[in-house]
């Protein structure tokens, strides 16, 4: 397929919130609209809050790989010899342990199968953004490869098109939903989503990429899109859009290579 024709080229899923992706061929649609084995897992305090990126930088050195079949969660930290491998299910109280002593603090490791726990509970559908729009915002910051500027902003679904920002289409003036298709599931975009402390320093280590963000955002008004709706934009440090999931799309496959439409204003 041509990139004239824009298409799902990439879906990546991060099994356990704040860690690294995996790349899928397909994802089903779960009752919630998010995808299954998204966020599935996620690390949390003792008061409860997310231990991430946003909170705490360690996070960026740590590894972690799950496997639902498994039901095995693999934690790794680079060039030292802290590595073991645990079953969620039965050895949780050492997993816990194990991520307490690498943080500092106690942690807790907790499972939502039924719709993972996503950033935005008002929009947790998949974000989505263009491979263009990758590529371009590689070129404002040397040294940057379209893979580290990927794995910097932690996009489900990436769509292949010819425009940089091309999916500033896919969301209209507050309130109001523009509504798309990939394959045969609808999907309702809603706003261009906020970015956090996260972009900013490399996914591998936690350095800083020094005055990434002022950057960002004086290339982002720059290059704002004229089919972009403008008063979505109280700043200009936003990059992809949150989406919804309609009702009905339950149980629906998205798969690499599906086309993508749109099909236009969903109401809120």
């Amino acid at each position: 397929m041509g990139i004239d024709v824009p298409h799902l080229a990439r879906i990546l899923l991060f099994p356990i919130k704040s860690m690294e992706p995996v790349a899928v061929e397909q994802a089903r649609v779960l009752k919630g609209g998010s995808l299954e084995n998204d966020r599935v897992l996620a690390f949390f305090d003792a008061e409860g809050k997310f231990v991430n990126g946003k909170r705490c930088p360690a996070v960026h050195k740590l590894r972690a790989a799950f496997d639902p079949a498994m039901r095995t969660l693999r934690l790794a930290v680079p060039e030292t010899e802290r590595e073991a491998t645990f079953h969620v299910d039965r050895e949780r109280q050492a997993m816990e342990q194990w991520l307490g002593e690498y943080f500092g603090f106690t942690v807790f490791v907790k499972e939502n199968r039924a719709g993972g726990w996503p950033d935005d509970t008002d929009s947790p559908g998949p974000t989505l953004i263009s491979s263009a729009t990758l590529r371009e915002v590689a070129g404002w910051f040397g040294g940057l490869s379209v893979e580290q500027v990927r794995l910097r902003f932690r996009t489900n679904l990436e769509i292949e098109c010819p425009e940089a920002f091309w999916e500033d289409r896919l969301y209209g003036p507050p309130g109001i939903c523009v509504r798309f298709r990939i394959g045969d599931v609808l999907i309702d975009g809603v706003n261009p989503c906020q970015r956090c402390a996260v972009p900013p320093r490399d996914p591998a280590t936690g350095q800083p990429y020094a005055d990434f963000a002022n950057t960002f955002r004086t290339r982002r008004e720059q290059t704002l899109p004229l089919w972009a709706e403008r008063s979505r934009f109280n700043h200009f440090y936003r990059l992809a859009i949150n989406t919804r999931i309609p009702a009905g799309q339950t149980g629906k496959v998205l798969r690499v290579g599906d086309d993508v439409a749109v099909i236009g204003p969903a109401g809120p």
